[in-house]
């Protein structure tokens, strides 16, 4: 009798912990999946930015600091080698975006362009749906490290590997700041 017990005990175990694991493999691949879907349209955007930049050089050839300042920021973000530099160069690729609709402002004929406006358009877009693709890729992390650290998958992770990924968090401090409005 008690080797029934020990035998069930033992089965039950070995599905718990084939349970965790599996588990674990399906948040991570989550994780990846939300990555990736976040990448696409940080590819979107980094393929759009040369046309923007050429549009508002043709109108604005003095402030090409400004746009080679966005240009090495998008090249940075596409040679970045880890999930954590990817996500801080993104971040200052946002500001220099950020500083180009802020130079077209000095330039009404640029704010009238129509490929301007198109662009523009596609970028405001593009960007929704990286905060939207943000948000799903931090869901997903949340609930990966929430296994990862609780009680008894954090066991098996443990013994597997299994690190906890990080946040897409806003890097800029100026982005977390409150706009004024003025009149």
């Amino acid at each position: 009798m008690t080797k029934w017990i020990v035998i069930g005990v033992v089965v039950l175990l070995i599905l718990l912990f084939v349970a965790c694991y599996n588990k674990l493999i399906h948040a991570r691949n989550k994780v990846e999946e939300a990555f990736s879907t976040m990448d696409v349209y940080l590819k979107k955007r980094f393929d759009l930015i040369p046309n923007l930049v050429e549009t508002v050089k043709g109108y604005a050839k003095h402030e090409s600091e400004t746009l080679d300042r966005v240009i090495a920021a998008r090249n940075a973000a596409g040679n970045a080698h880890s999930a954590e530099e990817r996500m801080k160069n993104e971040a200052a690729l946002s500001g220099g975006l950020r500083n180009i609709f802020a130079l077209a402002e000095s330039y009404p004929e640029l704010k009238a362009n129509e490929n301007f406006l198109d662009l523009q358009g596609q970028l405001q877009t593009i960007e929704e749906d990286i905060a939207n693709s943000r948000k799903y890729y931090n869901a997903t992390v949340r609930i990966f490290n929430d296994l990862v650290m609780s009680i008894p998958t954090n066991l098996i992770a443990s013994m597997f590997h299994f690190e906890r990924e990080p946040m897409y968090e806003v890097a800029d401090v100026a982005e977390r700041e409150n706009v004024k409005v003025s009149f």
